[in-house]
């Protein structure tokens, strides 16, 4: 039989147990807690799991080693918390299927746990780097709450580490959840709880004012109920005070920590693949990925696999758009058009050659696997921050749909600011295209049936090559529709084809996007002729729809003059001559003469003398801003050296433009940046009363019946000379302006052939020796022209202010 005493003893030390376990149990409740805030906007309950476990561990460490040294103790909590987290890791690693080892796992999750958790899509998946930080932070919350709150017995001072770590959590879920009104009540409660529990006392508790003579002792209890009163008013006070602040945040909408992070950017390339279409073309052959389809698939065919959408288009490109955010292995679901027929597509997609980051996937991806993606869900589009590699292998299912044909025809478009973005017609829109759509629209009132009209219309009337120029602007596509047969024009690849598409579906107030993606034969080999680019068109209860503008390969299209009526019946505005004002009969009032003063002239001369220096002053300073203009551009156009004469060339254009109040961004390509400036100098051009009331077109264009280039060039017979400059004949710059005229410049062509410019700074960027001095003097000419015609359109005013402005000075290069 045991004992009593030793009975004794052992119902001791569990009443001991007993009385010290409510304040551990509190501060792993109030630290677990966090977990299940943060794992409101979690997709899987695991991150609650692991928060838990890491509030567990690290209180039980602390209560394990209360009788060791305090310096023992966070040594032996760090091991512990080690062990924990590669666990926790491992853990998620599996949950999400990602590849690698644990090690290589760890890291990547250590370098990018905080900016991927800030920018992971809602619902988050739990994986290693959206994991970490909760369990790092809630283990060490839990192992300073034990230390403060058990070895030093300042129970409410460690309820600090939770209540920050409850704070950082709602913080962090901001308005992605409802509000956490049922984990808020307990946390208090249980903080309540644990501080009502009664503490182990060695002894009674000794008197404060023991020994203490009876007026000293009264003293002494009337100060400590006056600091009691005191500090009582102060938290009533506050209390008062603080209340409506508190109760008035409760309806306004919590700030998202998410804004103040960037997600994921992709380059340039990335932002408009619909560029990368011709070069495709241009290679046929070039293997871009392996497909094989492993199941879900029905008998409609093999399916087009997506790369990008592109929903916004500012006349010059078509770009993505797109706010990508990390995404785990599960993508939010898209809920299909009402009566849409649907299956499921699971395919194996290893990469070959194909460059970036865009992810290709069957439209709408649910499910990826073998690959860490962000993802837009406004456009459907998915990229690897990492970039693609050759070898990637992911798997991804999707569900394919497909729209009920017989709600086409009555099906209307939606409108209003929901789709405002795909809706939207940039401006500068050139007048012959607005015909065209209008022209489509009159006999087609049905949304489907105008939608169908412009496919019909491009079918019928254009050719596809693979040769043909990359570039969808508006002076591109007008070409493209309008140029002539001979030199260039009707004829593109599927990038033209999409691309006016979607802009005269927009004309017709169609709300359109443009798709990039592939269209393979079957599983294998996808090449870069399979490379294809084809319009949308978004329904009400149907979804987006996609057609087909491409011609058929045995049938041989109609002249666009047959069905195109190019002229108006009416003359457009700009040939219709403005009105003028009469001059008033009453002239206005001259200026009053200064009066002299009575006293003599003093003031005046004094004034006068002021005014002559001030204006001597300011003209040196002018003076000298023209001269170190003339020597910067010297300096760029007569260097020794080919390459940078080129480039000082471009300078002298790209400074001209930003003059002219259109900058051009780093993030333009050469060809995008020759585009600009030939509209801008066609826009400065148009906006002169002069060349208005000369016969310009619409757009500020001369009319010319010679035909042009794919850019709108006007060509001109008769031999060249080595500038490229025609003699004997009046030619047609590719901004679309005729030569100049003004005074002073009768008979000089204008040199604005700013896309040979853009070729040959191509040319100075990938192979800096192969500009010979023929070409360098050619650019300079060029440059020079172009500044000169684009400074020669601006009002008396613009020009001198061109001629002093200190900007090119001071510019960054």
């Amino acid at each position: 039989m045991t004992p009593p005493r030793a009975e004794a003893a052992a119902d001791g030390r569990v009443a001991r147990a007993l009385r010290a376990a409510p304040v551990p149990a509190a501060l792993v409740v109030l630290v677990a807690l966090s977990g299940v805030v943060l794992g409101r906007v979690y997709a899987d309950p695991l991150l609650t799991r692991l928060v838990a476990g890491a509030a567990a561990g690290s209180v039980l460490v602390g209560v394990a080693a209360r009788r060791l040294p305090s310096w023992l103790v966070a040594p032996l909590s760090v091991a512990a918390l080690a062990g924990w987290t590669l666990l926790s890791l491992r853990l998620a690693a599996a949950h999400a299927a990602l590849p690698g080892g644990l090690g290589e796992v760890a890291a990547d999750a250590a370098r990018n746990a905080i900016p991927r958790l800030l920018t992971a899509m809602i619902p988050v998946e739990p994986a290693p780097d959206t994991v970490l930080v909760p369990v790092v932070a809630a283990w060490l919350a839990g192992l300073t709450a034990a230390e403060v709150a058990l070895r030093a017995g300042r129970v409410l001072l460690g309820y600090l580490p939770p209540a920050l770590l409850y704070a950082g959590a709602l913080y962090v879920v901001g308005p992605n959840a409802d509000p956490a009104i049922g984990p808020t009540v307990l946390f208090a409660a249980v903080a309540a709880a644990g501080l009502a529990t009664p503490r182990r006392q060695s002894g009674p508790a000794p008197d404060p004012v023991a020994g203490l003579t009876p007026a000293v002792r009264a003293a002494v209890r009337l100060r400590m109920v006056a600091a009691s009163a005191a500090g009582l008013a102060v938290v009533v006070a506050l209390a008062a005070l603080l209340a409506p602040v508190v109760a008035a945040q409760v309806d306004e909408r919590p700030v998202d920590p998410r804004r103040y992070v960037e997600p994921p950017r992709v380059e340039s390339l990335d932002e408009n693949p619909l560029i990368r279409i011709s070069g495709w073309a241009l290679n046929p052959d070039q293997r871009l990925l392996d497909v094989r389809t492993t199941g879900g698939t029905s008998g409609d065919g093999p399916p087009r696999i997506r790369l990008a959408v592109l929903s916004d288009y500012d006349g010059v490109t078509w770009r993505v758009g797109a706010t990508y955010r990390n995404a785990g292995r599960i993508l939010p679901a898209i809920e299909p058009a009402p009566g849409a027929a649907t299956d499921e597509v699971r395919q194996e997609i290893t990469v070959a050659d194909l460059t970036g980051r865009l992810l290709p996937a069957v439209p709408t991806p649910r499910e990826v696997t073998g690959a860490r993606v962000a993802y837009d869900p406004a456009t459907g589009t998915l990229i690897r921050p990492e970039g693609l590699a050759p070898g990637l292998r992911y798997e991804v299912s999707s569900v394919r749909e497909r729209p009920d044909a017989n709600l086409l025809s009555t099906a209307n478009v939606p409108a209003g600011d929901e789709v405002a973005r795909v809706l939207r017609v940039a401006d500068g829109a050139p007048e012959p295209l607005r015909r065209l759509a209008t022209q489509l629209a009159e006999s087609n009132g049905a949304p489907y049936a105008r939608a169908d009209a412009i496919a019909t219309f491009l079918a019928e009337h254009y050719r596809v090559t693979a040769d043909a120029p990359s570039g969808h602007a508006y002076p591109n596509l007008a070409f493209f529709l309008f140029g002539p047969r001979n030199g260039g024009g009707q004829r593109g690849t599927s990038e033209q084809f999409a691309a006016a598409f979607a802009v005269l579906g927009r004309l017709t107030g169609l709300p359109t996007r443009v798709v990039v993606g592939f269209e393979p034969e079957g599983d294998g080999p996808v090449r870069a002729a399979d490379a294809y680019a084809w319009p949308e068109v978004l329904f009400d209860g149907v979804g987006w729809v996609p057609f087909d503008p491409m011609p058929r390969p045995d049938e041989e299209p109609r002249p666009v003059e047959e069905d195109f009526r190019p002229q108006p019946e009416d003359p457009p505005p700009s040939e219709v001559p403005a009105p003028t004002e009469e001059p008033s009969a009453t002239p206005p009032a001259a200026a009053s003469a200064p009066g002299r003063t009575e006293g003599g002239l003093g003031t005046p001369v004094l004034v006068g003398g002021g005014v002559g220096g001030l204006l001597l002053v300011v003209g040196a300073v002018l003076a000298a801003l023209v001269a170190m203009r003339r020597r910067l551009t010297r300096s760029r156009l007569d260097a020794a050296d080919p390459g940078e004469r080129v480039a000082g060339a471009w300078r002298e254009m790209t400074d001209a433009l930003r003059l002219a109040g259109h900058p051009v961004g780093p993030d333009l390509a050469a060809a995008e940046v020759a585009e600009r400036a030939r509209r801008t100098l066609a826009e400065a051009r148009a906006a002169q009363p002069s060349h208005a009331a000369e016969g310009t077109g619409p757009a500020g264009t001369a009319q010319d019946s010679r035909p042009t280039d794919r850019a709108g060039t006007a060509q001109a017979g008769g031999p060249v000379d080595q500038s490229g400059t025609p003699h004997g004949s009046e030619r047609s710059n590719r901004a679309g302006t005729t030569p100049a005229g003004g005074p002073g410049e009768q008979g000089v062509a204008v040199e604005t052939d700013v896309t040979e410019l853009a070729g040959l700074m191509n040319q100075v960027a990938f192979a800096p020796s192969s500009v010979d001095p023929v070409q360098a003097g050619r650019a300079a000419a060029v440059a020079a022209g172009y500044v000169a015609a684009l400074r020669a359109a601006r009002s008396w005013w613009g020009r001198l202010r061109w001629a002093v402005h200190p900007g090119p000075l001071r510019w960054r290069r």
